[in-house]
């Protein structure tokens, strides 16, 4: 039976604006370090960049590794540190966290894991990519046929798909070990589905921007820098970026095409440790 669905009052004319933070990586300790970057610190200091720049948006995607030590307290924190933003949060579990944990700990009026968001012309589909015990990820039989009857359901919406893992490969061959290992055929799936407009993920500390030719038209495919430490684009061996922590802003037009950006948090607060061969 397909899960009921959120519902935000927006007209089917108007676009939507969401936030998207991914792969904050907390600890129970709010002075716990990853790599070298506090990772309490970095969260924060691109929660008040979103804070300063666009919180006219309608809601926010938070698209998993949430914990670094798997903790009741890290997922508290989260949920405090989102808070005097405002936005409703959707999030979706990461190969750092555990979703029993996870489900339990973030909670609140404005903190929802359900799995699909309808809101203007578009269904915002929060997938689940990870396998238990694995870095890498996997998409289920499930999942594809949550997608179908969800596209089923609400044919005249444009889709969004939101997940974890990347898709895609990323010219980075140590990451890539971690990816989607079914993603080709993921892709080839879901492109036979008209509403399917774009895919969007973390995972991977970096930002992508591409396209996917599609059966009907190209499908934007876009993976997001964390809010904590960045990996090195292109880079065959573990390596980490000095570019600072950031977000991404979409703006979901009401034709079904995608206007969206980076932003980062501004100076170079946040130094990662470059002598780490891994984390």
């Amino acid at each position: 039976m397909l899960e009921e669905a959120i519902s935000y009052s927006i007209d089917v004319e108007a676009s939507v604006k969401i936030v998207q933070v991914t792969d904050p990586h907390l600890f129970a300790d709010h002075d716990a370090q990853l790599l070298g970057v506090n990772t309490a610190l970095s969260l924060q200091a691109v929660l008040d960049t979103i804070g300063a720049d666009h919180c006219s948006a309608d809601f926010m995607l938070a698209s998993g590794d949430i914990s670094q030590d798997y903790s009741a307290a890290s997922y508290h924190n989260f949920v405090k540190a989102i808070s005097p933003l405002g936005l409703p949060c959707h999030y979706l579990p990461g190969n750092h966290d555990d979703p029993r944990i996870m489900r339990l700990n973030m909670q609140g009026p404005k903190i929802s894991g359900k799995r699909r968001i309808l809101a203007g012309s578009w269904q915002i589909i929060m997938l689940d990519s990870t396998v238990h015990g694995k870095p890498g990820g996997f998409m289920s039989e499930s999942e594809l046929e949550l997608i179908k009857a969800a596209a089923e359901d609400e044919p005249e919406r444009h889709i969004l798909l939101v997940m974890h893992h990347n898709p895609i490969l990323v010219n980075c061959a140590w990451l890539d070990q971690h990816w989607m290992s079914n993603g080709n055929e993921f892709l080839e799936q879901v492109a036979l589905l008209p509403q399917v407009k774009g895919l969007l993920w973390g995972h991977v500390h970096q930002q992508i921007d591409k396209e996917y030719s599609g059966h009907f038209a190209p499908i934007q495919l876009m993976a997001t820098p964390s809010t904590c430490i960045q990996f090195k684009p292109k880079s065959s061996y573990f390596a980490l970026d000095a570019l600072q922590p950031g977000y991404r802003l979409l703006e979901l037009n009401a034709d079904g095409s995608i206007e969206t950006n980076i932003y980062r948090v501004p100076g170079e607060h946040f130094s990662p440790d470059n002598s780490a061969n891994g984390y």
